[in-house]
């Protein structure tokens, strides 16, 4: 019967590796996918077991990893990439005088559920009392992964690198993820007896499940069923495949949480959408992050949306933007090619079209006209808006901040407002508009001439 764990858990990254392959100046494991970098997926999902370690090893880049992961996490140093089973060593200083579990992760594998990290450390506690358990995994192709040879029961007789298996080892379809949970008391005696007698001469972390076994000390293996849990990433088109495999995952989930998707392949999420029941999004939306969207709110066609609240009810777009510290109140409405920054709409007020908000505030039941815009910079400085509610702010006018627009208060339409408008007053800024009859004819009449006579 399995029992629930009580000891210490201590959780390893690897993320020491050069990532080569994404010929990039960016350490791989930061590479985002869902606007988060691939380790952050990672971390998060280990840090729902409370454990009372995290150890990041890293090696090339390790300022960029450090940086990101400084609040939570420790670091050691690999200098020389001589496999997992050494990378893994590294971590022996950190955990010197540890007791309980240790997991084993790697960074560029972001997609492992903290459920299944759970069930490993789990089976660690069952009554054959195994050394170490490993996850493994079935897919359709096992191309060039380990192999996991162990019986009905899941106990391991062996563990073989693709490159040293026979080709009855090869036949098996039980594949190595790499993760790996072991009992902290055997780990760094195990990896201090591991070898590199191999094809790629360095020192494998799996040696430890078979030289356990030879001690006679049994070693685990517990099955993912879904390969997506383990998959690498090692390059561009990897990291694509990831990003689209995650949004397909997105995109299911919010729709079981009551979302309309009209069209859910061109919508795009960030790893911390919010998105509450009876929202409806149109084709071609895409959400940064820091996004949340109340019940009853429609965002509209290619509308792209970041660090913003829409209220209940709202509507956005279509193309709208949608810029961090944009704040939409319930029933408020912005129209095609609206922008908002660091701007806040009221309660049912209103941007229809071809307005930049920002630095702005804007009353309940406001009306900005089409071609309005917030004059918040003066080339040095960013400046306030207040508009009051219910304000009526006619088409193409240029609101120069710092400026305040009274409640109930109309600026006419084509104003260049430089001074406060008080509440209920009309505000209009013009160029006095002359009226000359005929003008246009004689200047037509000339110069259809002065074109024949050429």
């Amino acid at each position: 019967m399995t029992q629930t764990p009580d000891s210490q858990l201590a959780v390893i990254v690897l993320a020491a590796g050069k990532g080569t392959r994404m010929k990039s100046a960016l350490h791989k494991v930061l590479h985002p996918i869902g606007g988060r970098p691939m380790i952050e997926h990672l971390v998060a999902s280990a840090q729902e077991l409370e454990p009372a370690r995290m150890i990041v090893i890293t090696g090339d880049l390790r300022e960029q990893v450090e940086e990101a992961l400084a609040s939570r996490a420790e670091f050691a140093l690999q200098d020389k990439q001589l496999g997992t089973g050494h990378a893994v060593l590294q971590a022996r200083e950190a955990l010197s005088g540890f007791h309980g579990e240790v997991l084993i992760l790697y960074g560029d594998v972001p997609f492992l559920r903290s459920a299944t990290m759970r069930a490993m450390r789990e089976r660690l506690h069952e009554s054959d009392n195994p050394a170490a358990v490993v996850l493994g995994f079935r897919p359709d192709d096992t191309r060039s992964y380990g192999r996991i040879i162990a019986d009905d029961n899941g106990t391991i007789a062996k563990m073989v690198e693709h490159k040293d298996a026979s080709e009855e080892e090869r036949a098996c379809n039980l594949c190595n993820s790499g993760v790996m949970a072991v009992r902290a008391d055997v780990l760094f005696a195990l990896l201090d007896r591991v070898g590199n007698d191999n094809a790629q001469g360095e020192y494998y972390l799996p040696d430890i499940v078979n030289l356990s076994t030879a001690d006679g000390q049994p070693c685990a293996v517990v099955e993912t069923a879904d390969q997506a849990e383990v998959t690498g990433i090692n390059s561009r088109a990897e990291l694509a495949d990831a990003e689209s495999q995650w949004q397909q995952f997105k995109r299911a989930e919010a729709m079981d949480a009551g979302v309309t998707l009209r069209a859910p392949e061109t919508v795009f999420f960030s790893w911390d959408t919010k998105l509450a029941e009876d929202v409806v999004i149109e084709p071609n939306v895409v959400f940064g992050p820091g996004v949340e969207v109340a019940t009853g709110a429609t965002i509209r066609a290619f509308s792209h949306l970041e660090g913003a609240s829409v209220g209940e009810g709202c509507e956005v777009g279509p193309y709208a933007r949608l810029r961090p510290g944009a704040v939409m109140e319930k029933n408020a409405k912005v129209g095609n090619f609206v922008e908002m920054k660091k701007a806040t709409l009221g309660e049912g007020a209103k941007a229809n079209h071809l307005t930049y908000l920002g630095d702005a505030t804007v009353g309940a039941g406001a009306n900005i006209g089409a071609g309005t815009i917030t004059c918040n910079y003066d080339g040095y400085f960013k400046h306030q808006t207040v508009i009051g509610e219910r304000a009526f702010i006619g088409s193409n006018s240029s609101l120069i901040a710092p400026v305040k627009i009274g409640a109930d208060a109309i600026v006419a339409a084509g104003s260049a407002v430089t001074r406060d408008v008080s509440d209920g007053e009309l505000r209009l800024v013009r160029g006095e508009q002359f009226v000359k009859p005929g003008w246009a004819d004689r200047f037509h009449d000339t110069m259809k001439k002065r074109k024949a006579g050429k």
